[in-house]
C-alpha cells in the first residue's frame, strides 16, 4: 500500500511540472538569467552568444551582426619623421590625380588615401599636442554627404588655433575627394559614419621656449 502511494505521488508530481511547463506562456521563456543574456559591447555582465537555426525548437538568441551604421574610426599622427614639407598647389593637384587612379577596394586602401592628402598646418602656427576629431560620411561616388563635423577639438586650445586646424583639415578633404571607389566598396561604405582624430606630435619651437 505505501509502495502504492509512492507511486502515485511521483506520477502527480510529475504531471504537475508538466502541466506548469505547458502554462508558461512563450514571453516569459525569453526571460532567462543574465549569464544566457545576447552579447553586446554595452553589457556589463557575462553574456552567451547563440544563434537561431531553422532546426532549433524552442526560444533563441539571435547573434546580430554589427550594424552597417557602425562608425569607423581613423586617427592619423603627425610626427617630426613623417611632417611633409609644404606642397606647392601643382605637386598637390599630382598626388590627387595619382590618387584617383586606382579604385579604392577596402577600408586599409580608403584610410591610406585620407593619410596621404593630410598636410598639417605649418610649424609656426601649430600646437604640439593639438587634437582635433571631425564626423562625416561617403556617398557611393565618393562624395562627402555634407561637409564635416567638429566632435571633438582640444579644449585648451584658443579658437584662433581651432580655426587653423580647421581650415587645414578642410584642405586636406578638398584635397582627396571624391575618392575613387570600387562598386563593391562604394556600395559597403555609403552612408557609414566615419571620425577622423588628428593628432599632432611635432615638435614646436614656440611651445618649447613658453
Amino acid at each position: 500500500m505505501r509502495a502504492a502511494r509512492h507511486s502515485i505521488a511521483v506520477i502527480c508530481g510529475a504531471i504537475g511540472v508538466a502541466g506548469l511547463s505547458a502554462s508558461i506562456p512563450a514571453k516569459s521563456l525569453n526571460q532567462v538569467p543574465p549569464a544566457r543574456a545576447p552579447c553586446s559591447v554595452l553589457s556589463g555582465h557575462p553574456c552567451h552568444p547563440s544563434f537561431c537555426g531553422v532546426f532549433q525548437h524552442g526560444p533563441c538568441f539571435p547573434q546580430y551582426l554589427p550594424p552597417l551604421g557602425q562608425d569607423l574610426r581613423l586617427t592619423i599622427v603627425s610626427t617630426d619623421s613623417n611632417d611633409p614639407e609644404k606642397p606647392s598647389g601643382n605637386n598637390a593637384d599630382a598626388d590627387n590625380t595619382d590618387a584617383h587612379d586606382q579604385a579604392l577596394d577596402s577600408i586599409r586602401e580608403m584610410f591610406a588615401a585620407l593619410r596621404g592628402c593630410w598636410v598639417p598646418p605649418p610649424k609656426d602656427e601649430a600646437r604640439r599636442g593639438m587634437e582635433y576629431t571631425i564626423r562625416f560620411s561617403f556617398k557611393r561616388d565618393g562624395e562627402m554627404i555634407a561637409p564635416p563635423r567638429m566632435t571633438y577639438a582640444s579644449h585648451d586650445a584658443p579658437t584662433e588655433v581651432r580655426d587653423v586646424y580647421r581650415d587645414a583639415i578642410e584642405a586636406a578633404l578638398k584635397r582627396c575627394t571624391p575618392l575613387h571607389f570600387s562598386a563593391a566598396m562604394g556600395g559597403a561604405v555609403a552612408g557609414r559614419p566615419i571620425a577622423v582624430r588628428f593628432v599632432d606630435d611635432r615638435t614646436i619651437d614656440h611651445d618649447s621656449a613658453k
